[in-house]
């Protein structure tokens, strides 16, 4: 009952009260951005959501479209503004996602929705987690992010899916707000492979793809 019905409606009811109460800080960052990144305060990317169904996720823009002489985009590192910086270690730049939330996207909690281009490097069991909206936080956000392996992500994401359920939830949330207020969520490892990577050093037979 709670995942088919209910779930979706405590989405509805948390996003648009959750925008209401954070409107002024939104919009304070909107103009904010406005100025810094010449009037395109938010990012835009496609990304896979409930079977595998592509939505465009909305971020507030971290970084500027600075390029080089050869018109390629810089790194990442010289792209990054201070207040995209600072945004990205309080997470403030998720807030638009709460407009996902409110389209059907997204979840408050699921799976975080990855880059379209990994689709191809999913095993048959790791599928499972497009099988529900993909979250603002998940299981595996609030579990290490960034210093947990690929796999140790996915099979998270497959765990959450399989024991989805308010309690669940709730726990996940009350975590989140803790790792958010910490910052613990901002660890970087600079060795993670890229899930391309990954997929493409494992031989065919343990390779991805539908069943």
């Amino acid at each position: 009952m709670y995942k088919v019905i209910f779930k979706r409606l405590t989405d509805l009811l948390v996003a648009f009260f959750a925008l209401v109460i954070l409107s002024p800080v939104f919009i304070i960052i909107l103009v904010l951005l406005s100025s810094v990144n010449q009037g395109k305060p938010f990012f835009f990317q496609r990304r896979p959501g409930r079977n595998e169904e592509i939505f465009s996720i909305i971020k507030f823009k971290t970084m500027t479209d600075e390029k080089d002489a050869h018109g390629n985009l810089l790194p990442e590192a010289r792209r990054t503004t201070k207040i995209g910086e600072f945004m990205r270690r309080t997470s403030l730049d998720e807030i638009p996602q709460l407009i996902n939330v409110l389209k059907g996207d997204m979840s408050l909690i699921g799976p975080r929705p990855l880059r379209v281009h990994y689709l191809p490097y999913y095993t048959n069991a790791e599928r499972i987690r497009h099988s529900v909206r993909p979250g603002i936080t998940g299981l595996a956000q609030v579990s290490g992010r960034n210093s947990l392996s690929w796999d140790d992500k996915l099979a998270l994401d497959i765990t959450y899916v399989k024991n989805l359920s308010l309690l669940l939830d709730l726990k996940i949330i009350l975590k989140t707000i803790k790792r958010v207020l910490s910052s613990e969520h901002t660890v970087y490892d600079p060795n993670m492979l890229d899930l391309d990577e990954l997929r493409k050093s494992l031989p065919a037979s343990e390779s991805a793809g539908p069943a």
